[in-house]
């Protein structure tokens, strides 16, 4: 598989190797080693949540608090899906940016979001499936929700109609408030280095 950097310091795209034939295909969905090795990061499961959804749905922008931390392999498993990463950690020199992929079942293509980095997605197709692999298992209380369609962080979902949100996630704060608030990770805390060449939009 290549795993390959995105514009957000430490989360990772997962692009499988596939082998087909007459019957199908077959490929790794998952090497933790590789991933341990590319990251610099122990990752092991500790729970895994499926979540199914209808077209033109639209889910996040979400976290963990830290502590206790939370990092997720994010895999479509049915229909397709527009994913986005967003540094959420305060102090980050990429504060603010963010990473679009198109993750679908076809492709197997996989997302790596580490502790303090938001992650959120809008359904490409009915009946859509994403996978969540996550190192620590759900604590009630410490999930962060960032209004996915907040001003400041402009995020290109690429909807042409309203998209179906929770009524939580479209109350949700926008990153300046939560911010506000001491609800994000420092990018210390959060286990990252202040030195990274990777760079997109940041906000000021």
């Amino acid at each position: 598989m290549h795993i390959a950097e995105t514009a957000v310091p430490g989360a990772y795209v997962v692009t499988p190797e596939r082998h087909t034939d007459e019957r199908g295909d077959f490929f790794e969905g998952l090497r933790t080693d590789l991933l341990e090795a590319t990251t610099g990061h122990p990752f092991t499961p500790r729970q895994i949540n499926y979540s199914t959804s209808r077209r033109n749905t639209l889910r996040g922008i979400h976290g963990v608090a830290i502590p206790p931390g939370q990092a997720k392999y994010v895999t479509c498993v049915r229909g397709a899906l527009r994913d986005i990463v967003v540094d959420l950690r305060v102090g980050s020199p990429t504060f603010g940016a963010y990473e679009t992929n198109v993750l679908d079942a076809a492709s197997g293509r996989a997302v790596y979001v580490p502790e303090g980095v938001g992650h959120g997605f809008l359904t490409l197709t009915d009946d859509a499936c994403i996978s969540y692999v996550l190192s620590t298992v759900y604590v009630p209380g410490t999930q962060i929700d960032i209004n996915p369609l907040d001003a400041d962080l402009a995020l290109p979902w690429g909807f042409t109609e309203h998209p179906l949100m929770s009524a939580k996630d479209a109350t949700a704060p926008g990153v300046r408030e939560a911010e506000a608030m001491g609800l994000l990770a420092s990018w210390q805390g959060a286990g990252r280095d202040t030195h990274s060449s990777v760079s997109r939009k940041a906000l000021p």
